[in-house]
């Protein structure tokens, strides 16, 4: 911020909503309009655009695509995100009031594990309750695998528990157990994973030394899986499953299929419900508010009727007056909030 200019924190009035329709770019025209008027009776240029980015910003409301890279886990990346945005509009990363004000409700709808990369779906505003619906989405991933070592996280960070021959493994019998894992099977989840017990991570708990027994198998569906390339040891998948499959299960009970075992070298989701990693996820260069404003009006448009935003009621979408000084916003979790939001 250049020196001398003055500072605008932005928000709305305290227990207001902010005004929506799907994609809440009508509220956003609305909002930044009060907001340059306001910020430019102080005379400062450099705060007319924050309070307008400000206003813009608590405006939001839907879905949007990110990159995730390998490493930061999908909450480390959220934060990311929020720090960035909040920054670009001049606001203070922390309200911390006896209410739990939130400057800005983010919140992601799937996780990918540390070292997977891809797809990641971020809800922002009234978008956050959307994204339970958006956990049930078709995903795709891009998985390479390796044969003949088995690991205790069921992928290349974990240790090695095992060791099996490979050399007499061929592509057609690759290809054929493969139909065994199509269609709708029964799967059990990885220990090391986001599942909880008693509230707490199993792969938390696994860390902690704990003794954690393995999750009953449970149902999912597998649309399709192709073998896109065969190199023993080394074999790449891509396949469309439904939600709560695990790739690392699939990988490991492959191996054990074939009388060898498998690990997950590498793990790329390319696609989740209608957004592909190609078109529409951002990478975190484009991570503006101007950026995300259009990702989330486009995006919106690819969504099935029954996954929109619902439109707010009359009296949640009266018109709201923005004050010169200072606008505070209030979104309190509702009980139909199933996500965890940052």
């Amino acid at each position: 911020m250049a020196a001398g200019e003055k500072e605008v924190e932005s928000a709305l009035e305290p227990g207001a909503t902010p005004d929506s329709g799907t994609s809440g770019t009508t509220s956003a025209m609305a909002a930044t309009s009060s907001a340059i008027v306001a910020a430019a009776r102080t005379g400062t240029e450099g705060t007319v655009s924050k309070g307008a980015l400000a206003a813009k910003l608590l405006s939001l409301n839907g879905v949007f695509a990110v990159q995730k890279p390998k490493g930061p886990t999908s909450a480390e990346l959220l934060n990311r995100l929020k720090e960035k945005l909040l920054a670009e509009a001049g606001m203070p990363p922390r309200e911390r009031t006896k209410r739990k004000k939130q400057t800005l409700k983010i919140g992601h709808g799937g996780t990918l594990d540390s070292p997977a990369q891809g797809v990641l779906v971020v809800g922002i505003g009234r978008g956050t309750k959307m994204l339970t619906n958006m956990l049930s989405e078709s995903k795709r991933y891009i998985a390479v695998g390796e044969l003949g070592r088995a690991t205790d996280t069921l992928d290349s960070t974990g240790k090695v528990t095992e060791e099996k021959p490979y050399d007499k493994i061929t592509r057609g019998d690759m290809e054929s157990i493969l139909q065994k894992f199509t269609g709708n099977i029964m799967q059990v989840p990885p220990l090391y994973s986001a599942l909880k017990k008693d509230g707490q991570r199993l792969s938390t708990l696994v860390k902690r030394g704990k003794i954690v027994e393995a999750k009953s198998a449970r149902p999912v569906t597998v649309y399709g899986i192709s073998l896109q390339k065969f190199q023993p040891p080394f074999f790449t998948l891509d396949v469309e499953c439904g939600g709560g499959f695990y790739i690392r299960s699939l990988v490991n009970d492959i191996g054990k299929e074939l009388s060898s075992c498998a690990n997950v070298l590498e793990l790329t989701r390319t696609k989740q419900g209608p957004f592909t990693l190609e078109e529409h996820a951002l990478p975190e260069d484009r991570w503006t508010i101007d950026a995300i404003a259009q990702s989330v009006e486009h995006c919106s448009s690819l969504l099935p009727t029954e996954l929109a935003l619902k439109k707010p009621k009359p009296e949640e979408s009266s018109e709201k007056v923005l004050s010169c000084k200072s606008i505070t916003f209030s979104d309190t979790k509702g009980k139909d909030d199933a996500i965890k939001t940052f």
